[in-house]
């Protein structure tokens, strides 16, 4: 079965990550580059921002807005640690703002910061931290009622797919499938 959504976000780790050859729809995709390890060249960041340029794909940049405003991305993405009110300055540029949150008091802080897409984490159970809670389906759809601009992520694998047709987002978010099985993932996504 296929995933009819408008926005799928892709949180990728370094540019290696993601073949853009893979994506065939047009203004559907967003990437978010979480320079962490700070491993990739200038140059070739530039290259891969051209390329997502050239394919329609908005590419925004975690946390780093010298780095953002340089590759002249199409926004910036603030982790749910960054509680830095400053980037509401940023949004005069035309810098849209994705944020990311846990629960209901991170959205608030989200929502100050002036994103305009939350990423809320974690809707499914994830791989790494099986004993920590998830929202699931239901909670998830709860939250949105709160706050229209909510995005699903959190333990989203190709077994559990169909379930975001469920979901009130007009989108989700991918981490780690993106790395693991992204010629399955992107052909089921439509």
């Amino acid at each position: 079965m296929f995933i009819f959504k408008n926005k799928y976000f892709l949180i990728i780790e370094n540019i290696r990550d993601i073949d853009l050859k893979n994506i065939k729809k047009r203004n559907k995709f967003f990437i978010i580059y979480r320079n962490n390890n700070k491993i990739d060249k200038l140059h070739d960041l530039v290259n891969f921002r051209r390329n997502c340029k050239a394919k329609a794909i908005k590419f925004y940049v975690s946390n780093d807005i010298n780095l953002a405003i340089l590759l002249k991305s199409d926004g910036i993405y603030l982790s749910s640690h960054n509680k830095n009110l400053r980037f509401l300055n940023y949004k005069k540029l035309n810098f849209k703002i994705i944020g990311s949150a846990h629960n209901l008091r991170e959205i608030s802080d989200k929502v100050k910061q002036g994103c305009d897409t939350i990423l809320l984490s974690k809707l499914f159970l994830v791989d790494y931290d099986k004993k920590s809670s998830f929202l699931g389906v239901i909670k998830f759809n709860f939250f949105s009622k709160i706050s229209n601009k909510l995005i699903p992520l959190g333990g989203i694998k190709t077994n559990n797919l169909n379930q975001l047709n469920s979901t009130f987002g007009e989108g989700f978010a991918l981490l780690s499938e993106v790395k693991k099985k992204p010629a399955k993932i992107f052909s089921r996504l439509l």
